[in-house]
């Protein structure tokens, strides 16, 4: 047994057997590789020396792949606390917009168009129904991102939306519903099955779907159509949460979403020779955990479904949020509601102060002796250091 494992420990164990039974995409190859070699000395080293004792310092780069459980926590820090001049101290609430379980198959072989069909889908939704007099009459802003995974690594695309529960009218007055989420669910759930449905129609009736694996059989004309049959007549169940104390609480729960992976190295219990055990949440009974062993390769086969495509952008802007909008309305209706502006603590700060500032650990300093730490010249870096002389 191996306790205390990683994904990366596992990767190095049941990788070369699961690549040379089964096909990779290339995305999926080059994930692999950087989390195998992430921190190895593969991506380069940084040798540093204390000028007071000589200590020699060595500190592995990392691969930086959005895959990787080693990479996120640094950039989600930094995603999280840019957005902080982008809250208003209003309400927000988060809807998750799901699929049936019956288009997965077809999802997984067409990622890059059937993912933004999940974007343009959910996007359209909140945009047109908020506009809509009936409801808000508002242009509101939000912010999209892509999970593919469930609890158990199992393939779930879904949309996290974090919205912001009011918005400017025609006239640029703010209209919101106070802590009431102003869209029905029933009328999100109508429109969001209708524009998605809508999308996969017109992708297939041009020819620019592909059926592998298990979409196979939906190459067939009347294989399909009863498929697209049985997503009309079943209930898309979106579903809206609790509204956000405060923009402190909206901040925070961003960072929960936007750079989280299918599973965490702490989730990883135990692996052996031939399996794997990690924890899940178990939703059929009350979300309380449990473990789950699975063969080595298994688990590699369900890490690497959720991978996205090359250059696929995951998170989202919309409305009042996009980059073409924010600058200027955001700070109109923050002058409206009369609430303060949330400055970055990260920004124009480099990497050592920010680390710093968030994990309390000065990197410019000798961990033995306290003194100060210059980086050694590039050409010096072959000079291999004695076992002492190692912080």
């Amino acid at each position: 047994m191996s306790k205390d494992c990683t994904i990366q420990d596992v990767f190095h164990r049941f990788y070369s057997s699961f690549e040379s039974t089964h096909s990779i995409s290339p995305a999926q190859r080059k994930a692999a590789y950087h989390i195998m070699n992430c921190k190895t000395g593969a991506f380069g080293v940084n040798v540093s020396v204390c000028e007071d004792c000589g200590c020699i310092s060595v500190h592995y780069n990392s691969c930086r792949d959005r895959c990787c459980p080693m990479c996120q926590e640094f950039p989600k820090e930094k995603w999280v606390d840019a957005r902080r001049e982008d809250i208003l101290d209003a309400p927000y609430f988060h809807v998750v917009f799901t699929v049936p379980e019956e288009l997965n198959p077809i999802i997984y072989s067409n990622q890059k168009f059937l993912y933004t069909a999940l974007y343009h889908a959910a996007s359209d939704t909140l945009s047109e129904l908020a506009a809509d007099s009936k409801y808000l009459g508002t242009d509101i802003g939000y912010i999209c991102i892509l999970h593919t995974w469930g609890s158990t690594m199992n393939f779930h695309p879904h949309i996290h939306a974090i919205v912001l529960g009011g918005g400017l009218d025609v006239k640029n007055h703010w209209k919101d519903n106070g802590k009431d989420f102003f869209l029905p669910i029933k009328a999100i759930s109508k429109t969001f099955r209708g524009k998605y449905m809508a999308e996969l129609k017109q992708l297939w009736e041009n020819d620019r779907l592909e059926f592998h694996g298990s979409a196979a059989p939906y190459k067939n004309y009347y294989t399909f159509k009863e498929l697209l049959n049985t997503c009309y007549t079943k209930e898309w169940i979106p579903y809206c949460k609790k509204p956000f104390d405060g923009a402190e609480s909206v901040i925070r729960y961003l960072g929960k979403y936007t750079h989280r992976i299918a599973i965490s190295n702490y989730r990883i219990k135990d692996m052996t020779e031939s399996t794997v055990t990690f924890s899940a949440k178990d939703y059929k009974n009350q979300g309380h955990w449990k473990e789950i062993t699975i063969s080595g390769e298994e688990f590699i086969r369900r890490f690497l479904m959720h991978v996205p495509p090359k250059r696929f952008v995951r998170i989202r802007h919309y409305g009042l949020l996009s980059s073409r909008n924010k600058k200027k309305k955001i700070t109109l209706c923050r002058n409206i509601l009369g609430c303060k502006k949330y400055i970055s603590k990260l920004k124009d700060m480099d990497a050592p102060a920010i680390i710093r500032l968030l994990y309390n650990k000065d990197i410019c300093k000798c961990s033995s002796c306290g003194g100060k730490i210059i980086p050694l010249p590039t050409e010096q870096h072959f000079i291999k250091p004695k076992p002492h002389m190692l912080c």
